[in-house]
C-alpha cells in the first residue's frame, strides 16, 4: 500500500514539473507573440522582414541586415564548427588512449563551461587582431579588396566555430559509443579497413545522434550574444563581405532594448519573435529527417 502511494506521489511529481516546462514555453510564446505580432502589423511584415534600412529614430525597421547577419554568422561557425566537432569525436570514442582521453574529455567540458562574455573577450584581443593581419597580407597579395578592421564575419564565425564544438563534441560521442559494437565487428569481418568501418557503418548508425548536436550547436550560435557583439562590428547593413561587419538578430535585441521605447521596443521584441520562429522551423526540420530516415 505504502508502495502504491509513493509511486502515485511520484507520478504527480513528474507530470507537474513536466506541466511546467510545457508552461514555460506557452508563457515565452504568449508574451513574444502578443507583444511582437501588433509591431509586425503596424510596420507591415513585408516591410519589417525585408526592409533594409534600419533606423529607429525615423521610424524604419527593416531587420533583412540582422537576419542575413544571423544567417551568414551561423553558417561559418556550422562549416568551422562541424567538421572539427565530428572529427573530434570519433577521435574520442575510437582512435584515443585511455591516457589522453581523460585530459581531452575535461578539456571540451571545461570549454562548455567557459562563460561566453570570456569567448568575447579572447575573441577580441586574439582572434580580431589575428584576422585584421590576415586579411591585410591577403589585401596585399591581391586575393582581397578590402581588409576590413577585424570585426567581421569571419572573426564572429571562427569564434562561434570554438563556442559550439564542446555541445557537438559531446552529444556526438555519446551518440557513437551508444552504437552496438558487433556493427563494428560485422564490418572488420566483412573485410572493412578500421577507419571505412567507423565512417561507413559506426558513424551512419549514430546519425540521429549526429544531428541531435549539430542542431543543439546551431542553436547556441544562432542564439549567442555576448561574444558576437564583442567581434561582430554590430553595423546594421546588408553583409557586403566575410571581412566586414556585421549586426545579428540577438545583438540588434541586446545592444538598443536598454534605451527602446514604444515602437521601437515592440520592434525588437518582434525582431525575438522571429528569431524564435527561426529555430523552432530548425528543430521541426530536422525532427522530420530523423522521422524519415527512421521510416527508410
Amino acid at each position: 500500500m505504502k508502495k502504491a502511494w509513493t509511486e502515485k506521489f511520484m507520478q504527480g511529481v513528474f507530470f507537474i514539473a513536466a506541466c511546467a516546462s510545457v508552461l514555460a514555453v506557452a508563457l515565452i510564446c504568449v508574451f513574444l507573440f502578443a507583444n511582437g505580432v501588433p509591431a509586425m502589423k503596424e510596420i507591415g511584415f513585408l516591410d519589417f522582414l525585408t526592409g533594409e534600412r534600419w533606423r529607429p529614430n525615423n521610424k524604419i525597421f527593416g531587420i533583412l541586415p540582422m537576419i542575413m547577419g544571423s544567417i551568414y554568422v551561423t553558417a561559418g561557425a556550422i562549416l568551422i564548427g562541424v567538421p572539427i566537432g565530428i572529427l573530434t569525436s570519433v577521435f574520442m570514442a575510437k582512435y584515443c588512449p585511455k591516457k589522453i582521453y581523460p585530459v581531452l574529455k575535461g578539456a571540451t567540458e571545461l570549454l562548455a563551461g567557459i562563460p561566453s562574455v570570456v569567448y568575447g573577450f579572447f575573441g577580441l584581443v586574439v582572434l580580431v587582431p589575428a584576422t585584421r593581419e590576415f586579411c591585410r597580407s591577403l589585401r596585399a597579395a591581391g586575393l582581397l579588396r578590402s581588409s576590413g578592421d577585424g570585426n567581421s564575419i569571419l572573426t564572429a564565425s571562427i569564434l562561434l566555430g570554438m563556442m559550439i564544438l564542446p555541445t557537438i563534441i559531446g552529444v556526438t560521442e555519446s551518440a557513437i559509443r551508444a552504437v552496438p559494437n558487433q556493427y563494428y565487428e560485422g564490418a572488420l569481418a566483412l573485410g572493412a579497413t578500421h577507419e571505412r568501418s567507423i565512417f561507413k557503418v559506426v558513424l551512419p548508425a549514430a546519425k540521429s545522434g549526429v544531428v541531435a548536436g549539430i542542431v543543439l550547436g546551431i542553436g547556441r550560435a544562432i542564439g549567442e550574444t555576448m561574444a558576437v557583439i564583442m567581434v561582430a562590428g554590430n553595423q546594421p547593413r546588408m553583409p557586403q563581405s566575410i571581412v566586414k561587419g556585421v549586426r545579428t538578430l540577438t545583438a540588434n535585441i541586446v545592444i538598443e532594448m536598454g534605451y527602446a521605447t514604444d515602437l521601437h521596443r515592440e520592434a525588437l521584441i518582434a525582431t525575438a519573435v522571429v528569431l524564435f520562429v527561426f529555430i523552432l522551423i530548425i528543430n521541426l526540420s530536422v525532427s522530420l529527417l530523423n522521422r524519415r530516415s527512421r521510416h527508410e
